[in-house]
This record gives C-alpha cells, structure tokens and sequence, in this order.
C-alpha cells in the first residue's frame, strides 16, 4: 500500500471540498437537507438506495413518504403496497419487507424514533454498518463515524489509503488513517467524487484535482475528461 502521510490526506481531502461544488450530492445527502436531516427519512432513503441509482431512489422514496411520513404509518401499509410504491428500486421485494419491518420495531422498541446508536441501528432489518454510519451522520449529526459505500471503498483504496477487500475492512482501516475532523465527510465527498470523476472504470484522471497525489492503484486504463471532449 502506497503510505500518504497526514499532509497528503488532508491536501486531498480539502481538494475535494472545493471540487464538489456545484456537483449533484449524492441522492440520501439531498433527502436529509430537504428533510431538515430527519433521522426516519435518512434510514429508509438509505435501505432503498442500496444498488439502485439515485434518480431511481429519489422518485421511490418520494412516493412513499408522501404516503406514509412516519414510521407508524408506513407500519400499517401492507408490503405489497410499500413494494409498489418503491418500484422500481432494485431487490424492491425484499426491501419492502425490511422497511415495514424496520417501522414495525421503531414503533415496538423504540417509541416510533429512531435509535441513535450503532448497536441499536443494526438491530433493525436491512441495516448494515453502511446504513447505520449514514443515519448517525446525517441523522444525529454524528463526528465520530465513517460512512463506506463502494464508492468510498472503491476511491480509498484506489488513493492507497488503504488495502482492503470489503466496505466494513475499509471503514475500520479510514479510522486509523485519516484525520478525524474529516470523517462525517468522506462519504460525502467520495461519493460525489466517484459518481462525476472517479468512475469505477475509465476514470476522468484528467478532470480530477488530486490527480498529482493519486497512485492510481488498480487503474489500468483512464477516460476521456470532460475538458478534452469541450
């Protein structure tokens, strides 16, 4: 693994926070402003928002929160009608089944709140790490977690930040290696980051600012930048 030190961490990160701007957020970010970052809206746009594209989960959760707003509301629907609504959000059946779920035990365990801790987060079905990091963050304004998606993974990785194989080694690995101030933001920034420029394949290393500390790890071939096309 490429070793960056703290200077180069921050210079990157503080990079990215400029880039950003201007750029589409990532669809849960945007869902937590406009909901004044209501902890309910945060844990079920992210359930839904797992493998699916943004536009897709924007449309699906605005359907069902404009049909169930709160969690004992979405608790009586039945999960033929959530499913429905959230089509067509990938594994729709499934996840339809772990919202209902999930309101069910807000309401039964939890006053019809959301926990505000990671051990009573995941508790609830179709919470993982992942969702549970993201619902503390924007949440409960949380400093001290690190949400990883596969684009956090994927760019963390690709940066020699770290050498790992799965989301959950990563987000423990991010702990050792970067600064605290910056973790309730990297989700936000890698995400926006690996959606515009840091593409899965073919990434724009042309169009990215940090490009002249990127290692590049793993990637073999880059895509044409934006700027070249213009």
């Amino acid at each position: 693994m490429t070793r960056l030190n703290s200077r180069d961490i921050e210079w990157i990160m503080r990079g990215m926070a400029r880039a950003i701007t201007g750029l589409d957020l990532p669809v849960v970010e945007k869902i937590a402003e406009e909901a004044r970052e209501d902890a309910f809206r945060v844990l079920i746009a992210t359930i839904l928002s797992a493998r699916t594209q943004d536009a897709t989960t924007a449309a699906a959760s605005d359907r069902l929160f404009r049909r169930a707003p709160d969690a004992r509301r979405m608790a009586a629907l039945p999960v033929a009608a959530i499913a429905r609504l959230i089509y067509p959000v990938s594994f729709y059946r499934t996840k339809a089944r772990h919202v209902r779920a999930a309101c069910r035990q807000l309401i039964d365990r939890f006053g019809g709140r959301v926990p505000g801790t990671m051990e009573e987060l995941l508790t609830l079905p179709g919470v993982g790490r992942k969702t549970a990091n993201l619902v503390l963050i924007l949440g409960f304004k949380s400093l001290r977690n690190i949400c990883v998606d596969i684009h956090v993974h994927r760019i963390s990785n690709r940066l020699g930040w770290v050498a790992t194989k799965t989301p959950d080694e990563s987000e423990q690995a991010l702990y050792e290696r970067v600064p605290a101030r910056w973790w309730p933001y990297l989700n936000l920034y890698l995400v926006t980051w690996g959606q515009n420029v840091c593409r899965p394949t073919h990434p724009r290393c042309g169009d990215c600012v940090v490009a002249s500390r990127c290692p590049r790890v793993g990637v073999t071939r880059v895509g044409k930048s934006r700027t070249a096309r213009a």
